[in-house]
């Protein structure tokens, strides 16, 4: 741990805060509080206690934020060359690896995760900036063979204004991926981070005005999804959505966006499955189905939250898998436990009900299913890592998202019934395949419903690799060079010549 990062978790440890947070909107370049004064406090999940405020937004707030960056687009960001896009994205990764322990610091304090997978965050929206800083200048158009007579071509151009409804679990990661693809493209961006996580999205934005972008071109606004989100939705000149978060509310987001005929990318909840057949190596799947379950305290959209094994393995891997999960630590994220606390009352709440309910109808629990505290404090909003084992296809706990530490375990007789239930559910974003077989594999990756298959590691690919779901997980692809795809319009050109 550098001598940066401890100053800061002493100055946490010492005061209940830091110095320096954001707290107003950004807008147009600079910090403004909200249009009526309020503001709304975050909580540090790790003692449940509040550490900052921030402003409380409302439809003014998201009209000034709206005409900024629509005025931003018209007048400056599309006329800038894209290799300069690009050198000002570029800028940004380099402004985020310079602010990385800080971000990290914070991050941790208002979403809960401990200070390992911060870090990790941190670094792969410094990735994502590079990636794209890269792809600015190469998106072109093509020509069309029509014959001697005619010359034809498209040119894509960017869509406007685009606004990014962000949820609290990955507030910085998911927060750049989205924006870094669509400022690429000559797009300008409204943020809206979830209220239980708006610091470090300001932080983003100072550190993008720093790396030189042009006022108005990335406007945050904070508050609630109900006084800030919905009026930015519905707003006729926001013209792409891109939103992270439940199936309802995605669903209340695709409605405002008909009203205007906005185009909307949708990456929503999952009930991925990890389908362990009977001759994958179990001690290396042990290690890789804990950590597809309980990184981030499972509170990962895309997180294996679902093992679907052959019975000949059952016992003994569920049987390893729990005594490995004992050994997890969990505590304050700024001590850096293995495990960090849950992100809200709220959601601790959401998970306690489904482990609890789980257990009234006599689900087995082979290892945890209750509330716990930060042993060093007493304090925080914790859940045991749990695995609910032998569950039925259709028992809620394996048909809705916990999004939680919760693993629930479902035994197949074959491979033929291990894809039948990996598609058992409504959700199709991701799935695990481990097998030692690369035609087994490979079958059962042509045939899961879903947007992304991982064989033999579970969150295999990168910032290159495509994200996004299938059936109620959502719509459109987010990361690599599909992720460009949103954020541009095609323009065809024909001449007669």
């Amino acid at each position: 741990m550098s001598s940066i990062t401890e100053q800061l978790i002493g100055e946490y440890f010492a005061t209940g805060t830091l110095a320096g947070l954001p707290s107003g909107h950004f807008i147009d370049g600079k910090s403004r509080p909200a249009a009526t004064g309020r503001t709304m406090e975050t909580f540090d999940p790790g003692t449940t206690k509040v550490f900052a405020q921030f402003a409380a937004g409302d439809a003014e707030d998201v009209e000034a934020a709206v005409a900024s960056s629509d005025r931003a687009f018209r007048d400056c960001w599309r006329k800038v060359a894209p290799a300069e896009r690009g050198r000002i994205l570029q800028r940004a990764a380099e402004g985020i690896r310079a602010n990385a322990e800080r971000l990290a610091v914070v991050e941790t304090l208002d979403n809960g995760k401990s200070l390992a997978e911060a870090q990790g965050d941190i670094r792969s929206a410094a990735r994502l900036f590079e990636y794209y800083a890269g792809a600015a200048d190469k998106l072109q158009g093509e020509t069309i063979p029509l014959g001697m007579d005619y010359l034809s071509y498209t040119s894509l151009e960017p869509v406007g204004v685009t606004a990014h409804i962000i949820p609290w679990n990955y507030p910085t990661s998911t927060m750049v991926r989205g924006i870094a693809p669509a400022l690429a493209a000559g797009c300008t961006v409204v943020v809206k981070p979830a209220e239980q996580t708006p610091l470090t999205a300001l932080m983003l934005a100072e550190i993008l005005r720093d790396a030189g972008l042009p006022d108005g071109v990335c406007n945050v606004l904070t508050g609630t999804g109900t006084a800030v989100g919905a009026p930015l939705v519905a707003h006729a000149k926001v013209r792409h959505i891109t939103f992270t978060g439940s199936v309802n509310t995605g669903s209340l987001v695709m409605q405002a966006a008909a009203r205007n005929i906005t185009s909307v990318t949708l990456e929503l909840g999952g009930k991925s499955p990890a389908v362990m057949l009977a001759d994958c190596d179990i001690d290396a799947a042990v290690e890789d189905v804990l950590w597809a379950i309980f990184s981030n305290s499972g509170q990962t959209c895309s997180a294996g939250s679902r093992l679907v094994i052959e019975r000949s393995i059952h016992a003994e891997f569920v049987e390893r898998l729990a005594a490995r999960t004992r050994k997890l630590s969990f505590g304050h994220g700024l001590r850096n436990p293995e495990i960090g606390a849950i992100s809200s009352q709220e959601q601790l709440n959401k998970i306690a009900g489904y482990v609890d309910e789980a257990k009234s109808r006599g689900v087995r629990v082979a290892v945890g299913g209750s509330r716990t505290v930060d042993q060093a404090s007493g304090s925080g909003w914790f859940f045991q890592p749990t695995i609910l084992d032998d569950v039925g296809p259709l028992d809620v706990v394996v048909q809705e998202e916990i999004f939680g530490p919760v693993l629930s375990v479902q035994i197949a007789d074959s491979a033929e019934q291990a894809l039948e239930l990996a598609n058992g559910t409504a959700f199709g974003l991701a799935a695990g395949i481990y097998t030692r077989d690369i035609k087994k594999a490979l079958r059962l990756a042509r045939d899961i419903d879903a947007g992304q298959i991982y064989i033999n590691e579970y969150y295999a690919g990168g910032v290159e690799t495509p994200f996004g779901g299938n059936k109620l997980s959502g719509f459109g692809r987010e990361k690599g060079l599909e992720g460009l795809r949103a954020y541009c319009r095609v323009k065809s050109v024909t001449a007669r010549i």
